[in-house]
């Protein structure tokens, strides 16, 4: 069992790596600006926080055994938050990602394709920004974990593929249920694999 901070808990995708976390016996302090809004369940704290305000957060994140960060990037700021994690003293930092920056063919992103959807690019290109900025700290084990193309809830089966910085494809295009991602994320965190890596997940 391990205690594990959760920013952006009571999102979309928060929510569902904390269900996730939560099944797998973990603790999880999750942290949101309106924590009535996180999903009361065992073993969960639910705690007000703010992502800008680098000690505050700092605070909150002290004497876990990871942190993970599932906010919009346009809602925050990424060298703040590297900031407050560090300041926190936890050394595991594990980051809902994007897809915008994977590659669709050799030094093509997929938000530098023809048709990405232009308003996407500024949640895509903040996330892209985000990557690069982890790829230039060595002094946590940081992981970016991006969905597929279409990241949408559905159906949780368990059954999906690992990439490295290339978008996966099937021939139903590129797509992972919140769900299955929860999966793969919540198992990085039990048995990291990708330590200082970013890394894919889809059909």
């Amino acid at each position: 069992m391990a205690t594990i901070a959760l920013i952006g808990a009571s999102g979309r995708v928060g929510s569902r790596i904390l269900k996730e976390l939560v099944n797998r016996g973990h603790r999880v302090t999750g942290i949101a600006r309106h924590p009535d809004k996180i999903a009361q369940l065992p073993n969960v704290t639910a705690v007000r926080g703010d992502v800008f305000d680098k000690d505050g957060l700092a605070a909150l994140l002290r004497g876990h055994d990871a942190v993970v960060s599932a906010v919009f990037f346009t809602a925050s700021d990424p060298g703040l938050l590297i900031a407050a994690v560090r300041a926190s003293g936890v050394k595991r930092y594990l980051v809902v990602g994007g897809a915008g920056s994977l590659e669709v063919a050799p030094g093509l992103r997929l938000i530098d394709s023809p048709d990405f959807p232009p308003e996407y690019k500024p949640e895509a290109a903040k996330g892209a920004e985000f990557l690069e900025l982890l790829k230039g700290v060595d002094d946590l084990d940081w992981t970016f974990l991006s969905p597929s193309a279409l990241f949408e809830p559905g159906e949780r089966t368990g059954v999906f593929r690992l990439g490295g910085d290339q978008l996966l494809t099937n021939a139903q295009g590129s797509r992972i249920s919140m769900e299955d991602y929860a999966i793969a994320f919540a198992d990085e965190v039990e048995k990291p694999a990708h330590v200082r890596q970013r890394f894919t997940v889809g059909y």
